[in-house]
């Protein structure tokens, strides 16, 4: 494991990478708004994308670097992942990225999907709406993204399910909105679709 510093425009991310072998591509993960890269489900699918084949890179946003909690707006968080997304693939000689990421993390990866353009978006817990506010929702940014999808999402998650679509699958485990409940099923979920995506890159 490397961790490294990459500047962006909005203070310098950090990235921890776990690599393996040669590397068939490249899987970005992110982090909810409130918490970092040490959750259980990014561990668990950080384990699983290893064994498919690929290196990851774990990303800490610039706020969580600077040790604040309340996350930036989406726009400084897209331009970070984005640079960090362009200093990564650089670094690996431009090898296939996969965005993904639990939570805030995963719009991320979906609102940036085209503009980095990646091969692919791993969805963990994916925020349909706010708790309570169904009215408030954010399937738009999950129907934008135009390159294979996979939405792991617990079947009692307060912040609700994204419907199905043509360019995603989603898989309903236990749990919340945590993915803790089943994490050996997170890790077979993402592993499985992975070994497949891969193939396809």
């Amino acid at each position: 494991m490397t961790t490294i510093t990459i500047d962006t425009d909005f203070g310098p991310a950090r990235a921890e990478l776990h690599c393996t072998g040669e590397g068939a591509a490249i899987l970005l993960l992110g982090h909810g708004a409130g918490g970092g890269i040490g959750a259980e489900d990014l561990v668990a699918v950080t384990g699983a994308a290893r064994a498919a084949g690929l290196h990851v890179a774990l990303v800490e946003q610039p706020y969580r670097v600077a040790g604040r909690r309340a996350p930036a707006p989406a726009n400084q968080l897209d331009s970070a992942w984005l640079s960090v997304a362009e200093d990564i693939g650089a670094r690996f000689d431009d090898l296939p990225l996969v965005f993904g990421g639990r939570s805030s993390g995963a719009r991320v990866a979906c609102r940036t999907a085209s503009a980095g353009q990646a091969s692919a978006v791993l969805c963990l817990a994916f925020p349909e709406h706010p708790p309570g506010k169904p009215e408030k929702s954010r399937q738009a940014e999950l129907d934008a993204v135009e390159v294979p999808t996979l939405v792991i999402q617990g079947e009692r998650d307060p912040f609700g399910r994204p419907a199905a679509g043509p360019h995603h699958e989603l898989v309903v485990l236990a749990g919340d909105h945590g993915l803790r409940a089943d994490l050996d099923g997170v890790a077979r979920a993402a592993g499985e679709w992975l070994t497949r995506i891969v193939r396809l890159l």
